[in-house]
Order: C-alpha cells, then sequence, then structure tokens
C-alpha cells in the first residue's frame, strides 16, 4: 500500500510502497479517508522527538485518523466492518498517512454524525489535548479563568471551546487579524501578540495552556493566581513524563534537568508547571463526539490537501498562516 515515510531524520517525507498492517486480536483496520496534520509531525520528521520517541526508521507518520473500519481483530467488541470512526493511534503505533492503518481497538470512537471524514480526521490529537489539560488535568470550574495561547491554531480553536463549555472565562493570544474569529469561538478577551503583551494585562489565571514554551512560558507563570496551574505541551518535558514512558533512569534525569528552571520559577511564584504529552483514548474521545454532535465544539479546518500533497502538507505547518488544523484527505 501507499504510504508516507521518514528515511532520515531531517528529511523530506517520501511516498513508498510499504506492507499491508498486521491486524492483531483486538486491532481495527481502518480505510484511511482522512488523516488531521499536527505539528508534532513535523518535530518527529525533524528528529526532535527521537530521544523520547525512539522510532525505527523509515517510519510512516501521521497521528490522526478518520476512516471506515474494514477488518476487525478476533476479540474487538465495539467496532464492526463498515463502521465510521475517527482516532488518535497511540505513540508506539502511528503511522496514519497510509491508505490502511491498524489501530488498537480502545484508541477509536465512532466518528461524531454531524461532520464529515475531513473535520474528523482535524480533531483527536487536538481535542484530547485539550480535554486532558483542562478536564483531567486542570479540573476546570465554572467562573475560573483560563488563558490559551495560540488561540487560532490547532489545539487553541478546540482548547477555547472546551473552556468556554466547561464555564471558564478565556482569554487567548493571537494576532489581531484572528481577534473576531478567535471570538467567536468563545473567547472572552482577546490579546494580540504582536502589539500588547498579555503578563500586562492579564492577570490572577487559574490556569495557563502554554503551546509556545521559551520565555512565553515563563511569563504565563506571572500571570497565574497563587495555587494555578500552567501545563506546557511544547516543553520542557518533566520527570513526571519520564516515568510515563517508562525511560530509564539517565533520561529521567535528563529530562528533570531540562525543566527544573521553569519548576523552581513555579515554586518561587508558588504556582506549579506540568509538561503534557496526550496519550491515546477512545474513552475520552467518545466525551469530544458528544460534545461535537451538540454543537458546542466544531472542529476548524484551515486547509485541505490531497494524499499525493503529504509531504508537502507537513512542510507547510512551519509557514502557517491557516487557523485550526491542515487535513489530508483521500478520495
Amino acid at each position: 500500500m501507499r504510504a508516507f515515510v521518514v528515511d532520515q531524520y531531517k528529511q523530506p517525507l517520501r511516498q513508498a510502497d510499504v506492507p499491508e498492517p498486521v491486524v492483531g486480536n483486538r486491532d481495527v483496520l481502518v480505510e484511511v479517508r482522512a488523516a488531521g496534520v499536527n505539528m508534532l509531525d513535523e518535530k518527529i520528521r525533524a528528529g526532535e522527538f527521537k530521544r523520547v520517541l525512539p522510532y525505527e526508521l523509515p517510519q510512516i507518520l501521521g497521528n490522526d485518523v478518520a476512516g471506515t473500519v474494514i477488518g476487525v481483530g478476533a476479540k474487538v467488541q465495539e467496532f464492526r466492518v463498515g463502521d465510521e470512526v475517527y482516532g488518535r493511534p497511540g505513540k508506539d503505533r502511528i503511522g496514519t498517512f497510509a491508505e490502511r492503518i491498524a489501530v488498537a481497538e480502545d484508541d477509536l470512537a465512532l466518528k461524531p454524525v454531524s461532520i464529515n471524514a475531513v473535520e474528523a480526521a482535524s480533531l483527536p490529537l487536538v481535542a484530547l489535548t485539550a480535554w486532558q489539560a483542562l478536564v483531567e488535568r486542570g479540573n476546570v470550574q465554572p467562573g475560573q479563568r483560563v488563558l490559551v495561547h495560540a488561540g487560532a491554531g490547532g489545539v487553541g480553536t478546540v482548547a477555547i471551546q472546551l473552556a468556554k463549555h466547561l464555564g471558564a472565562t478565556v482569554a487567548t493570544t493571537v494576532s489581531g487579524g484572528n481577534a473576531d474569529f478567535v471570538r467567536s469561538l468563545g473567547a472572552d478577551i482577546v490579546v494580540d501578540y504582536r502589539s500588547q503583551d498579555f503578563e500586562q494585562i492579564l492577570d490572577g489565571y487559574d490556569l495557563v495552556l502554554d503551546s509556545l514554551g521559551g520565555k512565553n512560558l515563563e511569563k504565563s507563570l506571572r500571570v497565574l493566581r497563587p495555587g494555578g496551574k500552567a501545563i506546557g505541551i511544547a516543553g520542557p518535558p518533566d520527570a513526571a513524563f519520564a516515568r510515563e514512558l517508562g525511560a530509564n533512569p539517565v533520561l529521567r534525569l535528563v529530562m528533570s534537568a531540562l525543566s527544573s528552571r521553569i519548576r523552581r520559577q513555579a515554586r518561587r511564584l508558588g504556582v506549579t508547571y506540568e509538561f503534557l504529552f496526550m496519550r491515546a483514548s477512545g474513552d475520552q474521545l467518545r466525551q469530544i463526539t458528544a460534545l461535537v454532535d451538540s454543537g458546542s465544539l466544531r472542529p476548524v479546518v484551515g486547509q485541505v490537501f490531497d494524499f499525493d500533497q503529504t509531504a508537502e502538507a507537513v512542510q507547510a505547518l512551519g509557514k502557517g498562516g491557516f487557523r485550526g488544523k491542515a487535513v489530508i484527505s483521500r478520495p
């Protein structure tokens, strides 16, 4: 079957003929109709995650899928041939930039009936990230204040809507041209990062979802109330993440050292910092599906590429310029 693979880190994706997926007893074989494109794909291609996600090259990329079930393992109970599904494969089983993929049953959910496959493929990774940050880690409650950075991006567009659904007052940072757009998603306070300093405007926030890292993360700590929490999805990783990975003691020390500075700053301010690398979850996707079908959450697709343009789609991530997610569509 056709797929797009990375042969060497930092090299462009290449279209290749690869073996058909192996379907285990609890796997679902999915005919890929659409696949979301994420910064994670670009970071894997560039080798930025090779120490924590040591894939054996060549590796098929792709972390979001929407498609049709064409086969099931002997012990699969929740899905049958013909079901329309979506999901984010487990981090050890990525590869949605292909004609077919075998996904663990627990990592899939039925596609929301109110949206098409392209829209569904835009959601899993970013929606699970937002859910795990705001609901699972942040426990956001009505009346709390949440800051979402990069509100016009893939994670940001979903996180704004989810935080608003949870009853929070939502602030976000975007370029001025996206101000009305993020307000339409539910943002209450919009900061133009090109002309305004969010640290000078915002204060007393319960939670910050940071997708930028670096100085932006440091400033984010200072807009939190005492006891508030910053959740970073761009790093630096921490020891808790190393334990989740099952990393060896040396790698645990390395990750702890990478985040030691920001954790010290957080302690001095009476706040906390956590790194989040989202995990696959069909159960959480089912809850997200309910929000989509009720109208509480809508996908934002900024650009659609044909399957043959997969390599170009990944390259386009670095250029930006579109709202929400880029998605690859197969006929």
